[in-house]
């Protein structure tokens, strides 16, 4: 690497042409605020996108909380996660004192696998535990088997929430990521394919469920003149400049996606032919944003080549990529919880990695990648 190498970042923000312009008029209105009328013009664009209520929030991790409360867990309550997922999934359920329940995923999506959740249930009821909610996610933007899920959450009359942090632009058979729970949440954080510099959404189909996460995540404040509290509340309104950046960002979300989708096939193109490297291609009906391009590394197709030799060469060229999520059931902070597993996620950890997939790469960035990936297999090749 030469000093003079650009950093490339692993998923940057970028930002349209309109962004500034609605934070312009939030100063100019002093509207410096948790609350006004970009939060509200926001959040009518988001049912507009997914065709369910929405509240915005502070973060997704922040919507997850809420929709826990919202489903009646206590601490005495079980809640069935996604395993192979970021943390900001399963450590609300913690928040509350609940015990998460861990289930692997399937190989087509890399999500929850419907069949061990349904494993999951049964032996959890067996032991006389119910869980009183399901959690699954649309993994890197994948969405889920989506209809198998809800068919068992349904079956065991358990509240499903649906974790589309990483999905904004997604659909399954056509319906948006977003409106495939009885509580949906989305993400805004500034690695994600639309931000607000640090965000979230919660949306359903049922207004007083949205309702309810207003009131909770404005201090849980009683209708009078003064503050009166009458339940526990949460400080988990997303302000209202944020929210301009976001109906900015929302102005150009099909073009991120387009960008997002364009980056996969170039890498897609110019690495398919080496046999150590799988990609993950979209089941029937499912359409993923590309959030993040992601590959395997299969050392035993790739002449002994590794996920962590080729993360390390990037890192010298000064190229940022990243191991998938750590599983869950094997993070410290869960040692002990009960998890149905499979072998998949653990796989997908240790062969997984995430490339640059940034809407705003430009074509050198992304050969540069290319190149970076190939040099590993070019090199090992040359000393075999």
């Amino acid at each position: 690497m030469t000093e003079t190498s650009e950093k490339i970042w692993l998923s940057s923000p970028h930002m349209g042409t309109t962004e500034l312009m609605y934070v312009q008029e939030a100063f100019d209105t002093n509207w410096i605020a948790p609350l006004g009328p970009h939060v509200r013009a926001f959040e009518t664009e988001l049912k507009r996108l997914t065709g369910r209520y929405a509240t915005s929030l502070s973060s997704g991790t922040a919507a997850i909380h809420l929709a826990l409360i919202i489903a009646g867990v206590t601490n005495k309550d079980e809640v069935i996660c996604q395993s192979f997922t970021f943390c900001g999934t399963s450590h609300p359920v913690l928040y509350l004192g609940a015990t998460p329940i861990f289930v692997d995923s399937e190989e087509e999506t890399w999500n929850m696998d419907p069949q061990l959740l349904e494993e999951a249930i049964l032996d959890r009821i067996k032991l006389g535990k119910k869980p009183k909610a399901i959690i699954y996610v649309h993994l890197y933007g994948m969405p889920a088997k989506v209809e198998a899920i809800k068919a068992v959450a349904e079956k065991y009359e358990i509240f499903l929430i649906e974790d589309a942090a990483e999905a904004v632009g997604s659909s399954y058979m056509g319906q948006p990521a977003g409106s495939l729970g009885d509580i949906s949440v989305l993400s805004f954080n500034g690695n994600k394919i639309i931000t607000t510099g640090g965000g979230g959404a919660l949306l359903s189909a049922k207004l007083d469920l949205v309702s309810k996460a207003t009131f909770l995540a404005t201090q849980a404040r009683d209708h009078a003149p003064h503050y009166e509290h009458s339940e526990v509340g949460y400080n988990y309104r997303l302000s209202n400049v944020s929210a301009a950046i976001g109906r900015g960002q929302i102005d150009v979300l099909p073009e991120r996606i387009r960008q997002r989708r364009d980056n996969y096939k170039f890498y897609q193109r110019e690495l398919d032919g080496n046999p150590g490297i799988v990609f993950l291609p979209e089941p029937e009906g499912h359409f993923s944003n590309r959030w993040l391009t992601t590959v395997l590394i299969d050392a035993a197709k790739a002449e002994g080549v590794t996920r962590e030799e080729v993360r390390l060469a990037l890192a010298r060229e000064n190229i940022e990529s990243r191991p998938m999520w750590k599983p869950m059931h094997l993070q410290p902070i869960y040692k002990g919880a009960p998890a149905y597993l499979n072998g998949v996620s653990e796989q997908l950890f240790e062969n997984g990695l995430c490339l640059p997939s940034g809407s705003n790469l430009t074509l050198a960035q992304l050969e540069r990648v290319v190149n970076g990936v190939k040099a590993v297999f070019n090199l090992v090749s040359k000393n075999t």
